[in-house]
């Protein structure tokens, strides 16, 4: 499965699907590994051979607050998986360890069934969005009450791992991150829950228009726009007028999005793409584009702010 089979336009309004629809591309997926794994490990990984595998263990009823990719890599003569979590809900999980033993368990039990042995490793990595700082830790074994002789006696019969963590609310891309694409990228999700978005793309600005593709380029607007209600193609401009090049190139780009109907409009066209991706979000029934155009202007507004609403309550408050 590649980034082409994914889709990016839609999925790109949801802190989720900004996720997979940047990370699914395999060059953002190996700077992003390459710069926050241990350099002992991407030391060993042959880079060119990463390749994104299809499906996901997340649960149904935790895809609104979780996300993951798993990628497989190969180390030496060795096939190893790179498994990364997406968590963007309010708290952190403490129990993450936990619930990263059932994925971890899910793949491995898949891979025998399908291989036999021996099994891959699968190195866990959780991209956390905030707005909490992550405070819990990362070790399976400290989800355990262990003391004294009862600890050193039993800590060899439990399973022994720990989670790689990226908390963007400890972490600053602008400093300490070196690729451009996905300092753009990490600082857009950092500022985005932060609801900061107009001091990104003053931050933005700094940017050289050839360091961010179209397709990049495409899927920062979607889900800034969408991020924030009151952001407008006219106030992104205005925090890109110091860098001539790059505005002009996001003016291009956004204009082919407003002719989609896939940013903020007037026309019936632009409503019924807000109010599809909205629903889609939402779990609902697509609207189909017959219904949604025999409604008035009027009518389409109303709808779309009912679903505005609705999205606020279950998703960005709290």
């Amino acid at each position: 499965m590649d980034a082409s089979e994914i889709p990016l336009d839609s999925a790109a309004h949801t802190h989720d699907g900004f996720f997979k629809a940047v990370f699914s591309q395999p060059e953002h997926a190996v700077a992003f590994f390459k710069s926050h794994l241990p350099a002992e490990v991407t030391a060993l990984v042959e880079w060119p051979s990463l390749e994104l595998l299809p499906g996901s263990f997340v649960k149904s009823s935790l895809q609104q607050a979780h996300s993951d990719l798993l990628f497989s890599v190969r180390m030496g003569e060795r096939e190893t998986l790179l498994y990364l979590l997406f968590e963007h809900q309010s708290t952190p999980d403490p129990a993450m360890p936990l619930r990263l033993l059932g994925y971890m368990s899910e793949i491995h039990l898949k891979h025998h069934k399908e291989n036999k042995l021996p099994l891959r490793p699968v190195l866990p990595f959780v991209l956390h969005q905030g707005p909490d700082r992550w405070t819990a830790s990362t070790a399976f074994e400290d989800l355990f009450e262990l003391e004294g002789e009862a600890r050193e006696a039993l800590l060899p019969f439990l399973p022994k791992f720990s989670h790689a963590l990226l908390d963007l609310t400890r972490f600053d891309p602008s400093a300490g991150e070196e690729d451009a694409r996905v300092r753009a990228v990490l600082q857009l999700m950092k500022l985005a829950r932060e609801k900061e978005l107009l001091r990104f793309f003053r931050w933005l600005s700094r940017f050289s228009a050839k360091d961010l593709s179209e397709n990049l380029l495409r899927l920062i607007l979607l889900y800034a726009m969408h991020s924030d209600s009151d952001l407008d193609a006219e106030k992104i401009y205005h925090n890109l007028s110091s860098n001539p090049e790059l505005e002009k190139s996001t003016m291009s780009v956004a204009e082919k999005l407003r002719a989609e109907g896939r940013v903020e409009g007037l026309t019936e066209g632009n409503w019924i793409g807000k109010i599809q991706t909205l629903e889609e979000f939402l779990e609902k029934a697509i609207s189909s584009n017959e219904v949604l155009e025999a409604m008035t202007l009027a009518e389409l507004e109303a709808l779309h702010a009912l679903l505005h609403r609705e999205y606020e309550v279950r998703f960005k408050r709290g």
